[in-house]
């Protein structure tokens, strides 16, 4: 029998593809608080101030980026000329400023902005400006929450989108759409986490909100149906996700174009899923039509650029073409660590997939450092019990198999065994997967 070995990892990129909150409700107003002593000059700054705003929004939707974030920058200035550097409005477009940031990539330059805006609302508490449960709070708590998440600063995501879920509740009626988006980011957080149980209910009252409260073709649907349907693909759980994937892109095309940077997620998305179920045909041209967008809208340095790279190395794999799919990991390595720096999960999937591949070409040498580091990755930011852990020991088992050292394979399966029960459930593929790599190499070690 021929052995099993996995587990190579799709990437499964989430719906809300920028910044804490979606599209429709990213942008917060700036509608200009009250100015002690206005004068035509100043009227006139602020109302640009807000034009600029709404071309960035429309820039926004658009998936134009880049080009959005001068105008907000020239918001921000004419606001800080009017209405100083610590003024509420002014934080409000350091939020749209760093949602921007983050649609590019750039988290640090992200981080800064919105770690400013929060100082300008904490200093508004102190002076009793703002209360310190205002929903402005809790829009930047969360948007500071999706930076960290995005890094992969999970247990610090984590805190700010409970405390920002916690605003919102207390301040907001329950069907209010900025509960559904918190709601909606904290169970990604959790799915991200292996928490699947504790992602469900959250993914589904989110998305019982957005529907009743936005209608069922909205934008906000499609991010929640999308985010959905990851959950049920990391829990194996594939005939459920697929009408979800298909419901959210029929929804982004419909509202974006078939050109926009969400619709280029959704097919990414789709495409993984038939690549599980071993429709790689099926999967090919969704991938490549992804990563065409992704190029075309965010740039060849992106990290979702990375995701979709990394994914058609592994249809490449997983259909016999080393050749083909080695620089195309290679480069979303490249580009996962530039921008995410050494330590990031997305690296250590990058990892994993350069060593399988290695492997598959006989160098099981220079496999085994990459799956090490992989390992050590995944441990230190998601914790020793999450399913992508078992993936990368089930994986590190299967070099030392190849090299010889068999009692330490067997080690390393035994963990992987435990680690993905208790995380996905007996009946998940990886785990049954898992399982049969370990009782065969326990019956040819008897041999």
């Amino acid at each position: 029998m021929k052995l099993k070995r996995l587990i190579m990892l799709t990437l499964c990129l989430t719906g809300v593809s920028y910044g804490s909150l979606l599209v429709e409700t990213a942008f917060l107003p700036a509608n200009g608080q009250a100015i002690a002593q206005t004068t035509p000059e100043s009227e006139a700054a602020i109302a640009q101030a807000g034009r600029l705003v709404a071309d960035a929004l429309i820039l926004y939707r658009e998936g134009r980026y880049a080009a959005a974030i001068p105008l907000v920058e020239s918001a921000i200035a004419l606001e800080e000329s009017v209405l100083g550097t610590d003024h509420l409005e002014v934080a409000k477009s350091l939020n749209n400023l760093s949602l921007l940031y983050q649609a590019q990539g750039l988290y640090g330059q992200a981080q800064d902005v919105t770690e400013r805006a929060l100082s300008i609302q904490e200093q508004a508490v102190l002076e009793e400006t703002l209360s310190q449960n205002a929903p402005d709070m809790a829009f930047t708590l969360d948007n500071l929450a999706g930076i960290y998440k995005q890094q992969g600063d999970y247990d610090e995501a984590r805190s700010l989108y409970a405390r920002s879920l916690s605003i919102y509740e207390e301040t907001l009626s329950p069907n209010n759409v900025g509960i559904a988006t918190a709601l909606n980011n904290l169970a990604e957080l959790y799915r991200l986490q292996g928490e699947y149980t504790a992602a469900l209910p959250l993914y589904r009252r989110a998305l019982f909100i957005y529907e009743s409260s936005l209608g069922e073709t909205h934008l906000n649907v499609a991010a929640a149906l999308n985010n959905l349907a990851a959950l049920h693909r990391s829990q194996g759980t594939y005939d459920t996700a697929l009408p979800l994937y298909e419901r959210a892109l029929a929804i982004r095309e419909g509202n974006l174009g078939s050109n926009h940077p969400d619709v280029a997620i959704s097919l990414n998305n789709l495409a993984a899923l038939h690549q599980a179920q071993g429709k790689h045909d099926t999967a090919l041209p969704l991938y490549e039509r992804a990563l065409t967008i992704q190029e075309t809208t965010l740039g060849r340095q992106h990290p979702n650029v990375a995701g979709s790279l990394n994914n058609l190395s592994e249809l490449h794999r997983l259909r016999g073409d080393y050749d083909t799919a080695l620089p195309l990991n290679a480069q979303a390595l490249s580009i996962w660590q530039a921008v995410l720096g050494p330590d990031h999960p997305d690296v250590a999937t990058s990892l994993n997939n350069l060593a399988e591949l290695f492997r598959l070409i006989g160098d099981s040498e220079s496999a085994l450092p990459l799956h090490e580091r992989a390992l050590a990755i995944r441990e230190e930011a998601l914790g020793s019990e999450h399913a992508d852990v078992a993936a990368s020991l089930n994986n590190l088992a299967s070099v030392h198999q190849d090299l010889g050292n068999y009692a330490q394979a067997i080690s390393l399966y035994e963990r992987a065994f435990i680690v993905a029960q208790n995380a996905l459930g007996t009946d998940h593929p990886d785990v049954v997967t898992i399982g049969s790599n370990l009782a065969e190499l326990r019956q040819g070690d008897s041999l």
